[in-house]
Order: structure tokens, then sequence, then C-alpha cells
């Protein structure tokens, strides 16, 4: 049941993100990038910037899909800073 609700949270957070910067995935790297995002945010916010709430990144819940997204954004970014995806 837990990878079930990992794709689940994963697509969301990735279509999110996706809209936010504007980008066109399709469903799997959604998925992909969602989960990834997801862990990239709970480091960044949540050990390295120490805030507390961050340690929730995707969770079905607000300050979960908030720091999901967060670091689902900042993995595109990284990745068209790296020109590994087009915009």
């Amino acid at each position: 049941m837990g990878w079930i609700a990992a794709i689940f949270v994963g697509a969301i957070i990735g279509w999110i993100a996706e809209k936010v910067m504007k980008s066109d995935m399709g469903l799997l790297m959604n998925i992909i990038i969602g989960i990834i995002g997801s862990s990239l945010g709970r480091w960044v916010f949540g050990d390295v910037l120490g805030i507390g709430s961050a340690y929730q990144a995707g969770s079905f819940n607000l300050s979960g899909l908030l720091f999901g997204v967060l670091g689902a954004s900042l993995l595109i970014f990284i990745l068209r800073f790296f020109k590994i995806m087009k915009k």
C-alpha cells in the first residue's frame, strides 16, 4: 500500500510542479519528479534549513504537498540548469 500511495502523491506533486514551472512532462515523469522532488524538498528544507514541517514532504497534507512541490520545482530548475530537461 505504501508504494501505491507514493505513486499517487508523487503524481499529484509532479503535476503541480509541472504547472508551476510551465513544463510539459508525461505521467511517468510527473511521478518520478514528484517522488524525487519530495525527497529533495525534505532534505533541503528540513535537514539543511531546519524547517520542522518540511519533514512531511511527500505526505498527503497541506505542508507535505507544499514542501513536495517546492522540492519538485527545485529539481525541475536544476535539471533545466544542466540542460537535462527542456522547457
